[in-house]
């Protein structure tokens, strides 16, 4: 490798065929709401039976993947656990947000996310949960749809509707009666966010939950934003008012 040689040299270099792999499989298991076996491993991945055991025992035998009390059944394994917390406790923008989460958290006594951008889904960063019993809590590393959720129309509101049409799926699932899978109703959406400076997740993403989001501006692209949600039965309108003011100024103090 030359002096000249690094990252920005990554896309010519030819990929090597078992770390495509290795990554595809743990892509693959971290996506999985149950244990894979050896058959919907080789059957999903096309990966060559022997190839994925070799693959399977090795990453076993690490512990990145781990087996299930059968023994047929694989799991993400604790490496991989502490590779995602690592990422986050060196991530800038969750060192820059956090502190001021957990001042709002304390001010609206509501759950208080900070997510990113990745393909068409929204991976949440951080969380501060809601003091109340009722209240539902996205874990760090939980994936959701981009545009089910307000903390993803927050963030494509701010993108060139081409831009956005290119990173969505051909279909967009719902995940609840309320969530937006017209193309065209998604686009007027995003116009509205783009002019009143928030997004609102009216029960899209679960029921019973209003989210509100504002973008986190850095500069250059907006992949994160900054949540509050809250149940309907502790809503009214000047609620709404007190919540959006405080996001507000929760963003001009990460961002600034």
């Amino acid at each position: 490798m030359t002096e000249s040689d690094g990252p920005q040299d990554a896309g010519r270099v030819r990929s090597v065929k078992s770390a495509d792999r290795t990554i595809a499989l743990l892509e693959y298991l971290s996506a999985a709401e149950s244990p894979r076996t050896l058959r919907d491993v080789t059957g999903d991945l096309g990966i060559p039976r022997a190839s994925a055991y070799a693959l399977l025992m090795t990453l076993v035998r690490t512990g990145w993947v781990e087996q299930d009390q059968t023994g047929s059944g694989f799991h993400l394994g604790i490496r991989a656990l502490r590779a995602g917390a690592a990422y986050v406790e060196h991530d800038d923008v969750v060192r820059r947000a956090q502190p001021v989460m957990n001042d709002l958290s304390g001010k609206l006594g509501e759950t208080i996310h900070l997510a990113r951008l990745d393909g068409h889904e929204i991976v949440y960063l951080a969380t501060c949960p809601s003091r109340h019993s009722l209240a539902v809590v996205s874990k760090p590393g939980r994936r959701l749809p981009c545009w089910s959720t307000g903390l993803g129309k927050a963030v494509l509101a701010h993108r060139p509707w081409p831009e956005v049409d290119a990173l969505l799926p051909g279909t967009l699932t719902a995940r609840t009666p309320h969530s937006i899978t017209s193309r065209p109703r998604l686009r007027e959406e995003l116009e509205t966010v783009a002019r009143r400076g928030h997004a609102v997740d009216e029960q899209e993403s679960t029921l019973g939950l209003r989210c509100f989001a504002v973008p986190l501006h850095f500069g250059g692209a907006i992949n994160e934003a900054l949540s509050c949600s809250v149940p309907l039965v502790r809503l009214d309108p000047a609620r709404e008012e007190v919540i959006l003011d405080a996001l507000r100024h929760a963003r001009n103090r990460i961002t600034g």
